[in-house]
């Protein structure tokens, strides 16, 4: 394992898992949207994929379910972000769900920018990064793209559930997703917000 892997092992009957990803308060958000709490209610762990901006952002969604989450880039530029891992394994009975931002670190996040600039975007590029840092995993939960993800890639879920906060691509609504675990089958669901 990496030095910067935390793992975590969580009770088997968690089996709905709300995802969150680039909240991004207070730079692009005051506070979360309502609508976050309302299409949350009733999970039983929220996994946070990074980009937080601000660590009250995790007090607030404990007050729907316990959070595990990881430092996005934005979250490197402060203290509170330098305390989180990078990735984190959330194993939930035979379930294992890797959990990452997608920008690799600081030195990930800029050869990602250098690619970016002389390549152009390319999700599936993003995808093929995250989806390699875990092995073994049912499921891989990444942020980063602000853009919706929900594909099964050589038997492993690779789940981006988009931005809550605005969105730099207009035709990406604002997002949050719920993975269900049914034994050892995992399904994700992207669900828009409506604030």
């Amino acid at each position: 394992l990496r030095k910067s892997m935390h793992i975590d092992h969580l009770p088997s009957h968690f089996t709905r898992i709300g995802v969150v990803a680039d909240t991004h308060i207070p730079d692009r958000l005051k506070k979360l949207p309502p609508s976050v709490f309302e299409k949350l209610r009733g999970v039983d762990v929220i996994l946070h994929a990074g980009d937080l901006s601000a660590a009250h952002v995790v007090k607030d969604l404990e007050t729907i379910a316990p959070v595990l989450t990881v430092q996005g880039n934005r979250d490197i530029i402060t203290r509170y972000g330098w305390t989180l891992p990078t990735d984190r394994l959330i194993e939930i009975g035979e379930v294992r769900i890797g959990l990452t931002h997608g920008h690799g670190g600081v030195k990930g996040y800029i050869a990602e920018k250098l690619r970016y600039h002389t390549l152009g975007y390319n999700v599936e590029r993003t995808v093929d990064r995250v989806q390699s840092r875990f092995k073994d995993v049912e499921a891989v939960v990444f942020g980063h793209t602000h853009r919706p993800y929900n594909k099964m890639c050589n038997g492993v879920l690779i789940f981006n559930p988009g931005s809550v906060g605005p969105d730099y691509y207009t035709r990406y609504g604002a997002g949050v997703g719920i993975i269900t675990i049914n034994n050892s089958a995992v399904r994700g669901e992207i669900i828009p917000l409506t604030d």
